[in-house]
């Protein structure tokens, strides 16, 4: 078996060094973006207002290191409520224009403003009418010249040391364009309810748009003993249904109390004769009680508030519908 390679020692000049070049970096690229906020203004709002207007999706071209830049402008896009998404502009020349339709907007990125492929594609663009808004770092280049609104985003340099990587310049298109989404998510009244709808698997789509019918225990899964039953009858309902506590309830099951592992704790403390105990005697009678339509994560933050473990779930006459307890919302994902 090889021996793994092992890193080189550095000195501390070394060391001093590479930590010097990395501030420079975040130095170059901090303003390269803290001068774009000279350049917010009409070409940045006549842009906006083409999105806005927009009947189709916004169409995002970019070769190389801006086409990174570009898919994540896109994704940005259409996870803040405008539809978009990304199209190489090579394979737009075989085939893939014909994902652009006339009602389309266009967002090309293009540092030189003189990328062949994205060139080749203005004509087509233009004889079908498709607004067209390049991102340039040259404002006299032939794509800002031909674009319906030109934005620049041009930087006075790279960070990289010998001028050559796209660096500051795709980080100054990627702020640029972070801009553009956030100033329509604004205007288009996008809320952190959209925002989930999008998002249904990620932990901000969980919290708001999971409610606690949709992950309480039901039916038989319910804990749940009458009044006057005996506090054994407790302990293996507990013990069965796994949620560590149950519910006691009334004739028509409407919910007289609760019994949790706190009042097990308790009653052990202060009773010696178990056998003949009732558990009228030991449930907590003021038990708070949720609805099935509360949001799981408002659940959650009744639960801390309260400092308790366990959620009875009533409908609207008080009757027994569900249960959960703090490892429900664990397994939901909802902690």
């Amino acid at each position: 078996m090889a021996t793994p390679a092992r890193a080189p020692e550095l000195s501390e000049a070394e060391r001093t060094r590479l930590r010097e070049l990395g501030l420079a970096v975040i130095r170059t690229e901090a303003n390269a973006v803290s001068a774009l906020a000279d350049r917010i203004g009409d070409d940045f709002t006549r842009a906006c207002e083409l999105m806005l207007a927009c009947q189709g999706r916004i169409v995002v071209f970019g070769m190389g290191k801006s086409g990174h830049i570009g898919g994540k402008i896109a994704a940005t896009l259409a996870s803040t409520g405008s539809p978009a998404f990304f199209v190489h502009p090579g394979e737009a020349g075989h085939g893939d224009l014909g994902m652009v339709m006339p009602d389309d907007v266009v967002i090309a990125l293009s540092n030189s403003g003189e990328t062949s492929e994205i060139r080749t594609l203005v004509p087509l663009l233009k004889r079908q009418g498709i607004p067209l808004i390049a991102l340039t770092g040259r404002p006299r280049s032939s794509l800002a010249e031909a674009a319906t609104v030109h934005i620049d985003v041009g930087v006075a340099e790279e960070a990289c040391p010998l001028g050559l990587a796209p660096t500051a310049s795709t980080t100054a298109a990627l702020a640029m364009g972070d801009a553009l989404a956030i100033a329509l998510l604004e205007n288009r009244g996008f809320t952190a309810e959209d925002f989930a709808r999008s998002h249904p698997q990620g932990s901000l789509g969980r919290r708001l748009l999971l409610h606690v019918g949709d992950i309480m225990a039901s039916g038989e899964a319910v804990p749940r003993i009458p009044l006057g039953a005996p506090f054994r009858e407790a302990l293996v309902e507990m013990s069965t249904k796994g949620l560590g506590t149950t519910a006691i309830v009334d004739g028509d099951d409407r919910v007289a109390g609760i019994f949790t592992d706190g009042d097990l704790r308790r009653t052990l403390d202060h009773h010696n004769d178990l056998q003949s105990l009732v558990i009228d005697e030991v449930m907590t009678a003021s038990c708070v009680t949720v609805g099935p339509e509360m949001l799981a994560a408002e659940a959650l933050a009744l639960m801390e508030e309260r400092r308790i473990n366990a959620l009875l779930v009533v409908d609207a006459e008080g009757r027994l519908t569900g249960a959960l307890n703090m490892h429900t919302l664990l397994r939901a994902g909802v902690v």
